[in-house]
């Protein structure tokens, strides 16, 4: 008989590719991963893996039984998912990510309002950028991921996922103060073109996305400085080293040195919530759902 704890194991090595993804996904060490694999070669009486440089790799056997492992864990999903609805219980743990802006102005009141209506919940939370998040939610290592694409630039996701919108996020150019464009009702990204930016990491869906908007109005964008967080660009912003799309979400408060104006072509980004079409049932999932759908139903009457 096949353990489930080892198909599991397998599984996670199939979707990290490696012994230590496997390990920091499933939250044991390596040798726990390493001896897991070599009871389940023991039990399936076939090799699983072999060396691959200084890693391993899948053997035939190995892919065979991992593509059965992840429907068995699916179908083990689904059951608890069942028995959860059931019981109608929202308990057990539940673990999240959002990117940063949206674990800034989501997280602390949707996750507090969850805390106190359903105490045996709970709640693990971390900030990832949204492709990673869709890949945690993906490989089961989270439950849920706050996410966002642009309005004119989708994120494509994967089978397996469904997905809720929270709220739609408006944006602005960030400037100086003194900016020559500070007193202006509106802007067009085009007036921009000698100015330096402050944009995201190099890669990130939000970079990629601005760079695309701008190369689409004739603007070869000059990028001066990169910072993840919001409130690190409205800093540099302040700073007077360039000028940042900022969405409203999570920017308050705003340093008294930095003017935010409209764009003329308004801007927006979609912002929504995904997790696995096999968890759907679970009273945890639509519990939290709720709750941020609550959160940025505020954040957007603020707005």
């Amino acid at each position: 008989m096949l353990n489930l704890e080892r198909l599991r194991t397998l599984d996670a090595l199939a979707r990290h590719g490696s012994v230590s993804g496997a390990a920091a996904g499933l939250h044991i060490t390596t040798s726990a991963v390493s001896q897991q694999m070599a009871k389940l070669e023991r039990e399936a009486g076939q090799r699983l893996l072999a060396k691959n440089g200084r890693g391993v790799r899948l053997t035939d056997a190995g892919r065979l039984l991992a593509e059965h492992a992840a429907r068995i864990l699916s179908q083990v999903e689904l059951a608890q998912a069942d028995l959860e609805a059931q019981r109608g219980q929202v308990a057990g743990e539940l673990r999240l990510s959002a990117f940063p802006t949206a674990a800034r102005g989501l997280f602390p009141t949707a996750l507090a309002a969850l805390r106190t209506e359903h105490p045996a919940l709970r709640l693990r939370s971390c900030e990832l950028e949204p492709e990673r998040g869709i890949n945690g939610v993906v490989r089961g290592d989270l439950d849920l991921a706050v996410v966002l694409d642009w309005y004119n630039k989708p994120m494509p996701l994967p089978d397996g996922l469904v997905k809720a919108p929270l709220l739609d996020d408006p944006a602005d150019v960030a400037m100086p103060a003194g900016h020559r464009l500070a007193g202006r009702d509106e802007v067009d990204l085009a007036e921009f073109a000698e100015d330096e930016w402050i944009t995201w990491g190099e890669g990130e869906f939000c970079h990629e996305w601005l760079m695309f908007t701008l190369r689409s109005k004739g603007i070869e964008p000059l990028v001066g400085h990169r910072a993840a967080e919001t409130h690190t660009q409205l800093g540099l912003v302040a700073a007077g080293l360039g000028v940042c799309i900022a969405p409203l979400l999570g920017r308050l408060p705003m340093p008294a040195e930095v003017i935010t104006v409209p764009l003329r072509q308004r801007v927006r980004r979609h912002v929504y919530v995904v997790w696995r079409a096999d968890a759907d049932r679970r009273p945890s999932i639509r519990a939290a759902v709720d709750a941020l759908r609550a959160t940025a139903a505020e954040v957007a009457q603020e707005g």
